[in-house]
């Protein structure tokens, strides 16, 4: 049994700015504060947070969406990977990302309750303020 659900978040970023940093090692590390391996090409793997997440790209749409196979070190040997699928709206001097995140194994809410909001959401907004704050973008 699995479950799915979505989350958003406003980013003071590009959209442009945010689907690069996704999918770039240096980007995807700076903006969570975890070590990250990236690319940008349908296909390759990626891992993030130190090795606790691990993937691979499966559909890009530049600038504005990204799909992946995501699992972590908490899915069972016998679960499935999941999927997310992120897609960056423009608006104004800002950028909404709205998450999808399906085939959660049951019972790994964490994901949904707090995950992703404090370890992606919370350190993107830090890091693309200060960005902006200081006139590196």
């Amino acid at each position: 049994m699995t479950y799915e659900f979505t989350l958003t978040v406003r980013l003071a970023a590009t959209a442009q700015e945010i689907f690069d940093a996704w999918l770039s090692s240096d980007g995807h590390t700076a903006m969570t504060g975890g070590v990250a391996h990236a690319s940008p090409h349908v296909g390759d793997p990626f891992d993030a947070w130190d090795g606790y997440i691990t993937g691979k790209t499966v559909a890009l749409d530049p600038g504005r969406r990204i799909v992946q196979t995501w699992r972590t070190r908490h899915f069972s040997p016998d679960d499935a990977d999941s999927s997310i699928e992120i897609t960056l709206e423009p608006d104004a001097d800002s950028t909404l990302l709205t998450l999808h995140h399906s085939k959660v194994p049951a019972g790994q809410t964490s994901y949904q309750e707090s995950g992703w909001r404090q370890h992606y959401f919370e350190p993107m907004q830090r890091r693309f303020e200060w960005l902006r704050s200081t006139g590196a973008v």
